[in-house]
């Protein structure tokens, strides 16, 4: 077979039809074993359920189970684990098996193998090979010719290379600005393809004072730059070919396998997407220009996480709705029209990305949402699926009213119920202890103390066991932390590697600490059994064996122990503010205030809602909390209800803002989540977000329902009728009330909704 020709941007060009069936049969570049990615998934699996206390998955029925797809996953929170959750969650939940794209810096010592077993793709980045050039660089016409560039005491003859980029520094977490290099003029001068733009790069390549927030130049007869500004530092990279990165990609998809990509290019810890990179919109339009018969789809995956670089955190995998790219796109993509057939993919893939994860502008506005959140659900213990769902909204709404006063006075006052909470040192969710009476929050507080000193002689020897790696974890991923901030342009705190760093450094140092305690204990029980307490009847050799049993198994169940003795501790602080004189007060006022912020949340929600969701009213996450009609949080209307057609679909998203379409075909749809939508309640299992055939857990996409919790309900009565309807409400009711009971009975005395997801 021929070499494909390459063009300049090193993407391999469409060949013919005889060509394609030619390179499904050629050798793939990466190969994926099934053997070696299952044995390496089940193994290193582990480490995920260690690590997080709860991984839901949700949409997971959404994938299509055969057949090329393109996963698209963001944000990038945490750099390699993020891949090791993907893989896993697809191979459990829609028995997909996925190469996932890796920088080309990382494929080396075990991240290097564990990418080998799993088929990944190695890819090369400018960023990682950009290096600091010798001189200073400046634009020496920014209105007239904003392309050139010029140094003083460069030498971009030999340093720089046509194709390659130009990196100016970051400021402040601000990214520093790129831009490729299309012609070297000479050892002091080059012109690149497109102009730098913003207004930190402008002021790094002029110096002038005279740029406003766009980046635009306000005097447009001043040429030059500002009086005896000399220039910026800067980097540069060389010209990354990434011919065999698109022919292993085609390659895989042409064949009917699954390719994952993180879009935004590299891990960050910020709350808002990156500006996606142009190569995943390059990969599906190139593979459909290869084979547009192969039924190329691509599926959106939000990877949310709460806290995600702590220990025993929680994540929300959410899929969503798989789509294709357009045939038009794909002839423009051929037809010399790549610019245009890119930019529309992009967007189109930014689109699906922001209908599954929660975008925020900052860190402060995340906290005023998630704040907003728990005041509108008013202390009811949500799903991680519906609380990801709801601070999405709340997101969406924020972000399209923050000029509406409305919108402006509720996020001062939420920053100001935040402020008191810190000073405070308590959770919204623990205000709730201020309601008991001075003899129940004694009582509450002497029974969680005594409770904790009984659970701590099970969490103790684990402790002081395990206690080096603790250590050396923290330690550590702090270092990587900092390295990593130092070297990144986009990051915060360098949070986003830290979850990598603690979980490689307990793999090596967890076995070499629990080999050492083995070695010790069956030295001590050579010399003198174990200070005469071990039986002699245990033969020697089996000393090392059960010491390896032993001690992981007192850490496991330290582990365990301890999760449920922290939540216990971390509620004794509310409890002693409430009893003490000196800040009881503090609390119950506080108290006060979040009752009357929540009504001002509930509110704003109900006022703007409508105004974004056509069918606010009929499609709530959770039910208005000051409405009188119950559980179901819809208004009575008499007469039968409107059976909908799919030609007369409610747009459960606002029309200006990414979103996906909910089909409500009865009325019972209305009366559940969003993605909860099917025409017959009473066939398949209670609330299933997905088909009943799969396998239910606590790790499912489907979460817990209550048919699937062992309680049996009857199929409910036809829905096509204002009796029927109502039966099926009391039937709700009924089984909520029942399950209630069963939990309350079988977990004896709870904390209540203590956890602040």
């Amino acid at each position: 077979m021929a070499d494909p020709q390459k063009p300049s941007n090193g993407v391999p060009a469409s060949g013919s039809s005889s060509s394609v069936s030619k390179k499904k049969h050629q050798k793939e570049l990466y190969p994926m074993s099934p053997f070696k990615y299952d044995t390496f998934l089940h193994t290193f699996s582990i480490l995920v359920d260690l690590f997080f206390r709860e991984v839901h998955p949700r949409g997971a029925w959404r994938v299509p189970r055969s057949g090329p797809i393109l996963f698209v996953a963001a944000p990038h929170a945490n750099q390699f684990v993020d891949g090791l959750v993907l893989q896993r969650t697809l191979k459990r939940e829609a028995k997909r098996r996925v190469g996932l794209l890796i920088a080309e810096k990382s494929v080396h010592g075990f991240i290097g193998w564990g990418s080998r077993q799993t088929g990944s793709v190695p890819v090369g980045r400018a960023q990682d090979k950009a290096k600091p050039s010798k001189g200073l660089i400046y634009m020496p016409d920014p209105i007239n010719d904003p392309t050139l560039i010029r140094g003083i005491g460069t030498d971009f003859e030999k340093e720089a290379e046509v194709g390659g980029m130009v990196f100016l520094p970051s400021v402040k977490g601000q990214s520093g600005s790129s831009v490729d290099i299309a012609k070297i003029i000479g050892p002091e001068e080059l012109r690149t393809k497109r102009p730098f733009k913003g207004k930190v790069a402008m002021f790094q390549l002029t110096g002038r004072d005279d740029i406003d927030s766009q980046g635009n130049l306000g005097d447009k007869n001043r040429k030059g730059t500002q009086d005896g500004y000399e220039g910026t530092k800067y980097k540069l990279a060389p010209h990354i070919d990434q011919t065999d990165v698109y022919k292993a990609v085609f390659s895989r998809l042409n064949s009917g396998g699954c390719i994952g990509i993180f879009p935004e290019g590299g891990s960050h810890d910020r709350t808002e997407l990156l500006p996606l990179k142009a190569g995943v919109a390059i990969m599906a339009l190139g593979a459909l220009a290869e084979d547009p018969d192969c039924g190329l789809q691509i599926v959106p995956v939000g990877m949310n996480y709460f806290h995600a670089h702590k220990f025993r955190s929680r994540a929300v995998v959410e899929f969503g709705a798989p789509f294709r790219i357009p045939n038009d796109l794909v002839e423009k993509y051929k037809n010399n029209q790549r610019r245009d057939a890119i930019a529309q993919t992009l967007d189109m893939v930014h689109q699906a990305l922001s209908a599954v994860t929660v975008s925020s502008p900052d860190y402060d506005t995340l906290m005023c949402i998630q704040a907003a959140r728990r005041l509108y659900n008013t202390g009811k213990k949500l799903p991680l699926p519906t609380v990801v769902e709801l601070n999405r909204k709340l997101a969406i709404g924020f972000s399209k009213y923050k000029d509406d006063p409305r919108i402006v006075g509720l996020m001062s006052n939420l920053r100001d119920y935040n402020k008191q909470l810190l000073y405070l040192n308590i959770k919204d969710h623990q205000l709730g202890y201020a309601k008991m009476t001075p003899v129940r929050m004694i009582f509450t507080l002497l029974y969680r103390v005594t409770k904790l000193l009984v659970l701590s002689i099970g969490v103790v020897p684990g402790l002081v066991l395990f206690a080096p790696v603790f250590v050396a974890t923290k330690y550590i991923s702090h270092q990587k932390a900092k390295e990593a901030l130092a070297g990144s342009s986009v990051k915060i705190q360098g949070r986003d590697v830290m979850a990598t760093w603690k979980l490689l450094v307990a793999m090596a140092f967890a076995p070499a600490l629990y080999n050492l305690y083995s070695i010790v204990l069956t030295f001590k029980v050579y010399q003198d059994n174990l200070w005469g307490y071990w039986p002699s009847s245990i033969p020697f050799f089996l000393v090392y064996m059960i010491a390896w049993i032993i001690f992981p198994a007192i850490t496991f169940a330290a582990f365990r122990i301890g999760e449920v003795g922290m939540d216990i501790l971390k509620s004794l602080r509310p409890l002693i503010r409430c009893i003490s004189p000196t800040s009881s007060y503090s609390v119950q006022r506080l108290r006060e205030r979040r009752v009357e912020l929540s009504k001002q949340v509930v509110t704003v929600i109900n006022d703007l809602g409508p105004d974004m969701y056509d069918d606010f009213d009929k499609s709530r996450v959770v039910p208005d909390p000051f409405r009188e009609d119950g559980f179901l949080g819809l208004r009575e209307e008499p007469g039968i209800p409107t059976i909908r057609s799919d030609s007369e679909s409610v747009i459960s998203s606002p029309p200006d803002s990414p979103g996906l379409i909910r089909r409500n075909t009865t009325r019972s749809g209305q009366a559940v989540p969003r993605n909860e939508s099917f025409s017959n309640i009473g066939a398949i299992g209670m609330f299933a977000t997905r088909p009943p055939s799969r396998s239910r857990s606590r790790s499912s996409s489907a979460g817990g329902g209550f048919g699937s919790g062992g309680f049996p309900v009857s199929g409910f009565t036809t829905l096509d009728s204002q009796e029927g309807f109502q039966q099926a409400n009391n039937k709700i009711r009924a089984a909520m009330q029942e399950r209630s009971q069963l939990r309350r009975r079988n977990s004896g005395f709870s904390l209540g909704d203590e956890s602040d997801a």
